[in-house]
């Protein structure tokens, strides 16, 4: 959600903070550096987009990946190794949070909360962004990951599936439960049953 250039510059910073940071990368195994650049770009916009700054994404997901090192051997004997690094950096965001006592920032005004209304027409939404907003935080953990990573960050199924730890067809099934909860949590009417032509059914 960065600039690229914006994006190494905090991240080189934060690394050089008062945490500890991340070793270097190049001391570490091999499957752990390439588990940590396959993953640090979206670990850090899903964190931007609930935590509402760069800064503090690039902070909690240093710590996040310094927790995933330490347990890196026993992660991988995690019959889902994916699907538990990814609870990881879940619990770290929300204690953040509760530890804040706020919700999501995307509820805010802000990039995150533009690119919401930006993307309504997909929910068939035309009440106010700020309820759409506050029934997404409201959604099941999963329902909530898909409808943030799809629909504010834009990531593809294949890829949510990929850093969840679900299939692809899981992935659409809570995209499709989430939009459902949304559509009757927001009173929107739902879309008239198709018949096989295509064409809407009278139902009447």
């Amino acid at each position: 959600m960065t600039g690229d250039d914006d994006f190494y510059d905090a991240l080189s910073d934060a690394f050089a903070g008062p945490s500890r940071p991340v070793d270097a990368l190049a001391q570490l195994p091999l499957d752990f550096q390439a588990f940590y650049i396959g993953h640090i770009k979206l670990y850090l916009d899903y964190a931007e987009a609930q935590l509402g700054d760069a800064r503090s994404a690039i902070e909690l997901v240093h710590q996040v990946f310094s927790e995933i090192q330490d347990a890196w051997q026993a992660l991988l004997g995690e019959g889902n190794f994916e699907k538990a690094a990814w609870a990881i950096l879940r619990q770290a965001i929300g204690l953040q949070l509760k530890a804040e006592d706020r919700r999501p920032s995307f509820i805010a005004d802000g990039a995150v909360a533009r690119a919401l209304r930006a993307s309504q027409d997909q929910f068939k939404i035309m009440e106010s962004s700020c309820g759409l907003f506050t029934a997404i935080a409201d959604l099941p953990p999963k329902q909530f990951d898909v409808i943030v990573l799809r629909h504010v960050l834009g990531y593809p199924t294949s890829r949510i599936a990929w850093f969840m730890g679900l299939s692809e067809s899981v992935v659409d099934y809570h995209g499709r439960n989430a939009k459902e909860r949304l559509r009757v949590q927001l009173g929107i009417p739902g879309t008239p049953p198709r018949s096989p032509s295509g064409k809407e059914r009278n139902t009447k």
